[in-house]
């Protein structure tokens, strides 16, 4: 009788990249945008290569200790969360002790670029670490966990930005008000973009007893997210006016106006298909290189 053969186990390799999601890069980029807005910016549209490519590498080595850390935390609660069921540490395909390794030399790597920054550049990589090793416990005790991410992504503006502009670090001027709009703007996108990726798991986060701001916000979450995104155009349009910014970057910023207005009306809908959640995820995605570029070719 004909029986199908085993499969090949999958490679200790893949298993890691599974871990570290490089299988699913929007969660690196979406890192990374707000990284490259700050230095562009800071650095009036031309910024030094050196720099750029220790931001890419910093934001890439980062947010796989972030993953890590995410799925060290919920080991035992994924397994029951239909998204994350299969993730390496969920499913056991890889142990605690592989993890952890994995997470510390995530955390060296990024650790190790900080030499090329400056002092208040380097404390700022130092204090952003606690955010994203500690953002997972949040949800078990924070009713808007993803409030902490968003102050997580908002390191990343901090960050860029000073390292560009603060090589004086007596001078705390160097932390303007386009630094801090731009940071104002990245922690109310984060809260609606990724607002919008917790309503895929509101039933399984509420079967678990996990929090998150899709439950935090019940029948009203879509109107939040709306909200969101209409103070992350605002400020992102005060930032322009504060900038001088040209016609390319009011181009790029009514283009993901549109996007967010078009996400929310359909957030707003009485039958959303489950895939909606991970699409417009991945569309944020696409509005944060959009007005990178608007931002390139803006100033």
């Amino acid at each position: 009788m004909w029986t199908q053969p085993n499969q090949s186990p999958e490679p200790t390799w893949r298993v890691i990249a599974r871990l570290l999601r490089w299988h699913k890069p929007e969660g690196r980029l979406i890192l990374m945008i707000p990284a490259l807005w700050a230095v562009v910016l800071a650095a009036q549209g031309k910024p030094p290569a050196l720099l750029v490519g220790i931001i890419i590498l910093g934001t890439l080595a980062t947010s796989a200790a972030g993953c890590v850390a995410n799925d060290l935390w919920d080991r035992n609660i994924d397994p029951h969360v239909e998204r994350t069921r299969d993730r390496p540490l969920a499913s056991r395909a890889l142990s605690v002790k592989v993890g952890i390794g994995v997470g510390l030399i995530s955390l060296l790597c990024a650790a190790g670029l900080t030499v090329f920054l400056n002092p208040l550049t380097f404390w700022l990589c130092v204090a952003a670490v606690p955010v994203i090793l500690l953002y997972p416990a949040a949800k078990r005790v924070f009713p808007v966990p993803q409030l902490v991410l968003s102050i997580a992504w908002g390191f990343a503006v901090l960050i860029s930005w000073s390292a560009v502009s603060c090589r004086d670090t007596s001078n705390l001027v160097c932390l303007t008000q386009p630094m801090w709009l731009l940071w104002g703007a990245t922690i109310l996108w984060t809260l609606g973009f990724d607002t919008v990726y917790a309503m895929s798991d509101r039933e399984d986060d509420k079967r678990i007893g996990v929090k998150s701001s899709a439950l935090f916000f019940g029948r009203y979450a879509p109107y939040a997210i709306a909200a969101f995104y209409v103070g992350t155009a605002l400020i992102l349009a005060k930032l322009g006016v504060v900038m001088g910014l040209n016609v390319w970057y009011w181009s790029a910023l009514g283009c993901s106006a549109i996007t967010w207005a078009w996400q929310s009306y359909q957030l707003t809908q009485p039958t959303i298909p489950h895939s909606f959640y991970a699409f417009s995820f991945k569309q944020n995605v696409w509005i944060g290189f959009i007005l990178l570029g608007g931002m390139i070719a803006g100033i």
